[in-house]
């Protein structure tokens, strides 16, 4: 019986945090779980996923809701960042410059073309993207709603 548990012991929390950042969003778990939240339906899924390796069959052959052109994403850089910064990254939008909101434009990949538009709309939503600037988690998502109402720069909001 400890042989059986230790791998449930050791590998469910793993499974936990790949179902926090999407891994049960395609596949086999993702189809039986669909539309459920919370942490149980994540992690069942990603453990469905895992234990019968459909995920990977899914994405080779672009079935179970898997896409071949996936982009590979990685919010918890910005989330960090946002953490570390929070009142200075909230001085620089308002200001509407300054390196910690440059730097959040580069990690955000913002284009060239397009960075002039992302200060500006932090400027001017300033009020509702740093309405609580106790919480990084409140505001990565009114930063990333601001990025998805502005059809200029909605392709940048995944990677908040």
């Amino acid at each position: 019986m400890k042989k059986l548990l230790f791998p449930l012991v050791v590998f469910l929390p793993v499974t936990a945090f790949a179902a926090a950042n999407n891994i049960g969003s395609c596949g086999l778990g993702s189809k039986v779980f669909e539309g459920q939240r919370g942490l149980a339906p994540q992690v069942l899924a990603a453990t469905t996923n895992g234990l019968f390796g459909n995920q990977t069959f899914g994405i080779t052959s672009g079935t179970l809701g898997c896409s071949q052109d996936g982009v590979v994403t990685s919010a918890w850089k910005t989330a960090m960042f946002i953490d570390g910064n929070k009142s200075q990254l909230a001085r620089d939008a308002a200001s509407g410059q300054g390196e910690t909101l440059d730097a959040l434009a580069a990690l955000l990949k913002i284009d060239a073309q397009d960075k002039a538009a992302f200060v500006s709309l932090t400027k001017a939503r300033h009020a509702e993207i740093f309405a609580s600037v106790e919480s990084a988690e409140a505001i990565a998502t009114q930063l990333k709603a601001a990025l998805q109402s502005d059809a200029r720069l909605a392709k940048y909001a995944d990677a908040v």
